[in-house]
């Protein structure tokens, strides 16, 4: 099999989603995939505190998620963020609002660097 990243090359703040990277964020991200149904997303709106009890994720996911901490999920716990970004959407924190918060900026500030005028 042919590397696909040049290592001799890193971008700087970047982490590569390895398989050990998918090993560790098993859980966060199959949850992130439960909210594909319909009622799945429904049940989270509703009551949140109950699907997070009854999902197979550890105390520290469950807090992660409540924070609404999502550089912090795909930093530090193995998040993917095609995964995470179902969570954000059933709550309304769409790509900008979770790339915002992965650098540290309000929600203007980052569309302010977008290049589409209006970019929501």
């Amino acid at each position: 099999m042919t590397e696909q990243v040049d290592k001799s090359r890193p971008i700087e703040n970047t982490t590569v989603f390895t398989s050990e990277e998918t090993q560790r964020g098993y859980r966060l991200n199959k949850f992130a995939m439960s909210m594909c149904k319909p009622e799945n997303r429904e049940a989270f709106v509703e009551d949140e505190e109950a699907v997070l009890a009854a999902a197979d994720l550890t105390e520290t996911e469950r807090q992660l998620i409540r924070d609404r901490d999502w550089r912090t999920i795909m930093d530090e716990h193995g998040g993917n963020i095609y995964m995470i970004i179902k969570i954000g959407a059933v709550i309304g924190h769409g790509l900008y609002q979770i790339g915002a918060h992965q650098r540290g900026e309000t929600y203007e500030e980052f569309l302010s660097t977008r290049n589409a005028a209006g970019a929501r």
